[in-house]
């Protein structure tokens, strides 16, 4: 609320200033994002871990009859 001052032609005065500094703000693009690519050594760990993984999987075949 524009209850600064006990004059509402500076309060009015001041409440537009306020909103031309946030419609100043709004036109400002915000910078855009570069993306990032993982390290060579992040994606050599994800895919041994990968690897590891589908190793634990495949083990948990049934067990054949030995007879």
């Amino acid at each position: 609320r524009a209850e600064e001052t006990r004059s509402q032609a500076q309060n009015r005065e001041l409440a537009r200033e306020r909103l031309a500094e946030l419609i100043r703000a709004a036109l400002v693009a915000p910078k855009r994002r570069v993306p990032t690519k993982p390290t060579l050594g992040s994606q050599r760990r994800r895919l041994a871990a990968k690897v590891e993984r589908g190793e634990v999987k495949a083990l948990r075949g049934k067990v054949g009859d030995d007879e």
